[in-house]
């Protein structure tokens, strides 16, 4: 469940990878943490493009796809880490879950995620922009969708946890969150479980956090979809910039 982009020069012969990733780890950006000296929940939803060098050949292999994509000149490539920097600047927090309608292309989508398989698309579409002419294959992604009808907007953290902010609702997003916290035992864990069952499926309930802001999910079947999607690579783009 995870998406990258990998490069080798042709003058070094060394590898590269470069990936969009949640900075305190998947858990931390998809539910919050509750502390008691806080009233409202402490997110840890950062994210951020990370280079490093070397490609995992094996964990690729074993777990995914390790194709090659397109081949780019050092200056396309230069244009597209100033991109990067951007793009990393404007787009900081994580976000795991893709909220539709109903399952199928074409249905209403209330939130799109933000995460590693959206910056590796995000990448493909610069590169194209810049010149990068792709191979005709199809690329896979997983992405995690939510099933609900109109989301109801809720506020932020100020207007429903501040000092004249709504107790009640307050009380009932922590008590939504409490179940998703790190566990230390199985009895925890499992009762954690019928918690989340009879909130999300039996209430049909989800609190989502998107964007600062809080919205009252009223979920609907299937409730919740794992997908691993094909995507073609993008076309390159007929006005090309000065390479």
């Amino acid at each position: 469940m995870h998406d990258a982009v990998g490069f080798r020069s042709t003058l070094t012969g060394r590898n590269y990878t470069m990936e969009w990733y949640e900075l305190f780890q998947l858990g931390n950006c998809t539910f919050p943490h509750l502390r008691p000296e806080l009233n409202a929940p402490f997110w840890c939803n950062q994210g951020a493009a990370c280079f490093f060098e070397g490609i995992d050949d094996n964990h690729w292999k074993e777990n995914g796809t390790l194709a090659l994509v397109a081949t780019i000149s050092g200056n396309t490539f230069n244009k597209m880490a100033n991109w990067v920097k951007q793009d990393n600047e404007t787009g900081i927090y994580y976000e795991t879950w893709t909220v539709q309608a109903s399952p199928g292309k074409g249905m209403e989508t209330w939130f799109e995620s933000y995460d590693c398989s959206k910056f590796v698309l995000r990448t493909y579409e610069k590169l194209a922009e810049l010149g990068a002419e792709f191979k005709k294959i199809e690329t896979n992604y997983t992405r995690i969708f939510l099933y609900s009808g109109e989301p109801t907007y809720l506020g932020n953290e100020t207007s429903i946890f501040g000092p004249t902010g709504n107790k009640t609702l307050a009380l009932d997003i922590k008590k939504f969150y409490y179940p998703f916290k790190p566990h230390l035992s199985t009895k925890e864990f499992l009762w954690s479980l019928l918690q989340i069952f009879d909130s999300v499926i039996m209430h049909r309930q989800f609190y989502l956090f998107y964007n600062f802001e809080y919205w009252f999910l009223p979920m609907k079947f299937p409730f919740i979809k794992i997908t691993y999607e094909e995507i073609p690579l993008p076309n390159r783009h007929k006005t090309l910039p000065d390479l």
